[in-house]
């Protein structure tokens, strides 16, 4: 214990013994009760990581869970694209911000609904941000949710460290494209959520293969078996490939992934049972 100690861990930047591991973890919104906190991480952009946070959440509104996005991702925010609900109003009172609300129920927060134009910028430096992602747990009504996803920037920098350090995470999911480079870049993530002591819930494949409309073949264009043997390496036990399916990314674009099909939002699910 260091001279002269306070027992305010919160306020303590040394490092003893008697110091409580969970001390840096934020107290959420009294109109908060989140059951549980899973992230959705990725090594580098562009794998479709927002995509299949969103998925997750339509998922688990469709095996009837109450369900929420925190778009952690402050500099590259796409949750309200992806949902249609750009331009949404939120209100605030004296008890905190009240999320939005999508279609099919589900809650949302982003810092581009709370920006006047979401196309402008956010210039900010690391602690800023890490400092508004924290606020939005600890400021966001939330109310009664099954699950909260939330959707991190890539990489392993300031913001995943804040999240897993200041937000009670059951567990993470990792989402990957089929090249061997970024299967490498995943490594990095998953050797983070084990010194963070965080569970890997599973690893999604995104853009595994592409499927011949004609006969079904399975044509693998950024290659093959990149995912399993991450998988194999680290010992996650559940991997869930996702297809090409242009579609789903004319659904992101229009703000209609609530319309997702039913086999590509069961097999994220999956990852979940």
């Amino acid at each position: 214990m260091a001279d002269n100690c306070t027992h305010d861990c919160g306020t303590c930047g040394k490092s003893c013994s008697d110091r409580d591991p969970k001390s840096l973890l934020e107290t959420p919104n009294k109109g908060a009760h989140i059951k549980k906190v899973i992230g959705v991480v990725s090594g580098k952009g562009g794998v479709g990581k927002s995509m299949v946070t969103s998925l997750l959440a339509v998922a688990a509104a469709k095996a009837g869970k109450k369900a929420g996005i925190l778009d952690a991702d402050i500099t590259g925010p796409s949750i309200p694209r992806i949902f249609g609900i750009e331009g949404t109003q939120i209100i605030g009172s004296e008890d905190g911000l009240i999320p939005a609300t999508t279609r099919t129920g589900l809650n949302a927060m982003s810092i581009n609904l709370l920006l006047p134009d979401s196309d402008a910028p956010v210039i900010w430096r690391g602690p800023v941000i890490a400092g508004a992602v924290k606020q939005f747990w600890t400021d966001v009504i939330w109310g009664d949710l099954d699950y909260l996803f939330v959707d991190m920037p890539p990489g392993t920098g300031d913001v995943p460290l804040t999240v897993f350090q200041s937000l009670p995470v059951d567990g993470i999911v990792i989402v990957t494209s089929p090249q061997d480079l970024v299967s490498m870049i995943v490594g990095k993530a998953v050797r983070m959520a084990q010194q963070m002591n965080i569970p890997v819930l599973g690893l999604v494949e995104n853009m595994s293969y592409l499927e011949c409309p004609d006969c079904g073949k399975k044509i693998h264009i950024f290659g093959e078996g990149g995912a399993a043997e991450v998988a194999r390496k680290y010992d996650i036990e559940h991997v869930a490939q996702l297809p090409i399916i242009p579609e789903l990314a004319s659904l992101c674009d229009a703000g209609n992934i609530e319309d997702a099909p039913d086999n590509v939002t069961d097999r994220v699910w999956e990852l979940l049972k």
